[in-house]
């Protein structure tokens, strides 16, 4: 086989979009993107879990950023929600019975600022009216005369025991005690003297009468006192007509109004009851005394548990909230409650001080949430969790459990709740909490995972030209033409290296979108086509490459080691990919072999000085296993080598030279010199067939800059495995370099195709009695090993006749 056979076609280069696949000419002529672009997967799971009106089928967004998680969620969303009935209003109002515990009220959409309007309009209608009628004539009327019947039954109590008691001698006089008994003579009461000088009988008598009279004045004190009972009653049914007469004819419409709302007619009647109870709030407050020097507030009685605290309001013409919190903490979650600090440095709240958070306000639609941010935001994750499971919405203190000492503050009542919970995030962070948190799988049952790469049909290549037609009319970017539009799908086609697939990565387009834009009118261009969308993606290349650069220019001046013409033996260019950040690029590597007499077998040098992972050590393992099903089937292997990258000071990961790693061992047994014009990359296994990689481009792209910078010869290319073919998305200087002869790519299926390229000798077919063509590589190599063999066999027995001779087996099978 030639090495011709082996070469990639030019046409196999790279995938080449036809702007006639277009039937526009800019995309000003075209309709913007109204649905999703490709992910038919996830948008089915999300339809789905949006369908699931049970318990715990929330939705996780899982996939990497820039997917377009959020847009799609939000338009989804968006045309889901436009003919939806809008969830209720809640309102938090002061409990009469226990004002600690706020009380929560449901009402349809748009009646609770009405409510909170009709509560004003009452309050500022009693404030004004309720004085007025305290102050009337009629009510200061009926209020002297209900007390001067009450004196007057109190006057007729005590004249009648005044009389009886000046009938028998005594007088009812008034001391600091109270009201007293005292036997008197001649107009005076008696000296001391006087009441011991009386007869013992008469003494008797005065004494049981004094007994009798006190006894009856307790009667008539406690007479008294019921009638100042009977009188505050009187008077507080005085009060209460008056307030019935002067609020009854203004709440009687509003519960007509709210007949159908039991927790609005309850919350009404308490609120009646209390004006009734505190109508002297409403008349005018005599002002403090006031201390030279210090100016102190006026103290009025505050009528705030009149009024009603709306904490979500939704419009009666819009449907289901959606609501997407940039920074969801605690409190901007599940709400807070607010204090007022008083003189003094006094701390104080109320109901009209709860706050809503995100939960209210998604209440009855659809809560989007980022995972990250949940999850590094104190306490938002497990009060997430505990909303969902309870289904209910519960403010709270949430630092109560960390203090010292009890705060005493409000408890409103819990708000029900019926939201969709929306999680975006990360596979990374949809396992682990799958894992690690047993309450998760539970609660988000449903996970719509979105890919970044998608497949490339006529309809997302369309979809693809709509999506930049919406970017470019809602950023009022310069229109792209067709050409603009293919040269965008073939930078998307290259980002995922696949000439089937293109890249789901949509904030990198956009990006790319506005650069584009960017440049062409810095050029003076009025649209957007396929030079400027190169000259973006040159520009964003130069300001991250000077690293690539540098590479570059050591290996042009010889400081790294990379020959690119002639033969050696052992000695051949691997390929590697570097990513820094958000820039990947393809260098070369020498990767050298030395084999010689031994049982080591092989000896990989990166991993006994630990700069080598483990799936480049499990590729060079392999190299054994290839070597012993191909040459030491028969008997054992016998020999030592040592493979290297030379000049390389840092770790090496992967398994894709270890196609490379083979050659060179086969070219160091065969004593074949390998052409250093030709880099090699691509995985072996067992059986030697070549396995694909990644990064093909930029290995390919790599090494080609270092050929140019040294001088193309037309002897010069890659070999990649035959399955990386279709993830050839080469840049257009390479693909005209290997049109024009100058550069090549050769494919191979397994090591004998890579060795006859490489070599320029062909491989060799084994034999029906294990043995192969005389010249070939395969013959050259297997015959080495059994020279090997023999000499290790010969200095087994020299050291053996020489009493030194090893007990054991002669060679080591590796």
């Amino acid at each position: 086989m030639s090495d011709n056979d082996c070469k990639v076609p030019v046409e196999r280069l790279r995938w080449v979009c036809d702007p006639a696949a277009f039937t526009f000419t800019t995309t000003e002529d075209i309709a913007n993107l109204t649905g999703g672009l490709g992910q038919e997967r996830a948008l089915a799971s999300i339809d789905f879990g949006l369908g699931m009106a049970n318990h715990g089928y929330n939705i996780y967004l899982a996939g990497e950023p820039g997917t377009g998680r959020s847009t799609t969620i939000c338009n989804m969303l968006t045309k889901r929600v436009a003919d939806t009935p809008p969830p209720p209003d809640w309102c938090y109002v002061n409990n009469f019975c226990n004002p600690d515990a706020p009380i929560a009220i449901s009402l349809p959409a748009g009646k609770g600022p009405e409510l909170a309007a009709d509560m004003r309009e009452l309050l500022d209608y009693v404030r004004a009216n309720i004085p007025t009628a305290l102050e009337s004539k009629d009510y200061e009327t009926d209020r002297v005369r209900i007390i001067e019947e009450y004196q007057e039954k109190n006057g007729e109590i005590f004249s009648e025991l005044e009389q009886e008691a000046s009938e028998n001698g005594f007088a009812l006089q008034r001391t600091v005690s109270g009201l007293v008994i005292v036997p008197q003579k001649e107009g005076r009461n008696y000296t001391q003297d006087e009441y011991e000088a009386l007869e013992p009988e008469e003494r008797e008598r005065m004494d049981a009468m004094g007994r009798a009279l006190t006894e009856k004045l307790n009667d008539a004190l406690r007479q008294v006192r019921e009638n100042e009972k009977a009188l505050r009653d009187d008077l507080a049914k005085l009060d209460r007509e008056l307030g019935l007469s002067a609020i009854g004819h203004h709440l009687d419409p509003l519960k007509a109004k709210y007949a159908g709302f039991q927790k609005v007619l309850h919350y009404l009647e308490c609120v009646q009851e209390d004006l009734l109870l505190n109508l002297e709030d409403f008349k005018p407050q005599t002002p403090p005394p006031q201390i030279p020097g210090l100016r102190l507030p006026k103290q009025e009685p505050t009528f705030e548990r009149y009024e009603v605290n709306v904490v979500v309001e939704n419009d009666p013409e819009s449907g289901a909230p959606i609501v997407f919190p940039t920074n969801p903490t605690y409190n901007n979650l599940f709400g807070r409650i607010e204090n007022v600090m008083q003189m003094g440095g006094m701390a104080t709240t109320n109901f009209t001080l709860i706050k809503p958070g995100a939960l209210h306000r998604a209440n009855g639609g659809y809560l989007i949430l980022d995972a990250r941010e949940v999850l590094i935001n104190p306490f938002a994750w497990e009060s997430l969790k505990r909303c969902i499971r309870n289904s209910e919405i519960k403010i709270e203190d949430v630092l109560e459990q960390y203090r010292f000492m009890t705060v005493v503050t409000l408890k409103p009542e819990p708000i029900p709740l019926h939201a969709k919970i929306i999680m975006i995030g990360s596979l990374w962070i949809y396992y682990l909490l799958f894992y690690m948190d047993p309450d998760y799988r539970k609660f988000f049952k449903v996970k719509a995972d979105f890919d970044s790469r998608i497949n490339r049909t006529p309809e997302v290549m369309q979809d693809y030209a709509l999506f930049v037609a919406t970017h470019c009319k809602q950023e009022g970017l310069l229109p792209f033409t067709a050409s603009g539009v293919a040269a965008l799908l073939e930078h998307a086609a290259r980002q995922v290296e696949d000439q089937e697939r293109i890249s789901a990565q949509f904030m990198e387009l956009s990006d790319m979108i506005r650069e584009a834009s960017y440049w062409a009118e810095l050029g003076g261009g009025q649209v957007v086509d396929r030079k400027w969308v190169h000259k973006a993606i040159e520009q964003k290349i130069y300001r991250s490459n000077r690293i690539e650069e540098r590479i570059q220019e050591y290996i042009a001046d010889g400081t790294i080691l990379c020959d690119t013409e002639g033969g050696v033996v052992g000695q051949i260019n691997g390929l590697s990919v570097i990513t820094m950040g958000d820039y990947t690029f393809g260098r070369p590597s020498r990767v050298t072999t030395r084999v010689s007499l031994g049982r080591a077998g092989m000896v990989n040098i990166e991993r006994e000085v630990k700069l080598s992972g483990p799936i480049h050590d499990k590729g060079v393992l392999i190299l054994t296993g290839y070597l012993r099903g191909k040459f030491a089937k028969e008997r054992p292997l016998s020999f030592s080598a040592s493979i290297c990258f030379e000049q390389s000071y840092e770790g090496v990961e992967g398994d894709s030279a270890s196609s490379t790693e083979l050659y060179g061992l086969l070219s160091a047994l065969a004593e074949l010199p390998i052409r250093q014009g030709i880099a090699v990359t691509g995985s072996v296994n067992q059986l030697g067939q070549v396995q694909p990689i990644g990064g093909v481009n930029y290995k390919i792209e790599g090494f080609y800059a270092v050929c140019k910078a040294k001088g193309l010869t037309g002897e010069q290319g890659v070999i990649i495995p035959k399955l990386n073919e279709r993830n050839l998305m080469l840049k257009d200087e390479v693909v005209e370099a290997v049109r024009d002869g100058k550069f090549h790519i050769w494919s191979v299926v397994d090591i004998d195709q890579g060795i006859e390229v490489l070599t320029g000798v062909p491989a060799g077919k084994v034999a029906a009695d294990g043995s192969y063509p005389e010249g070939t590589v395969n013959y050259l190599v297997d015959r080495k090993l059994k020279g090997m063999l023999e000499n290790m066999r010969r200095f087994a027995v020299a050291d053996k006749e020489a009493g030194n001779g090893s007990k054991g087996e002669v060679a080591k099978v590796d």
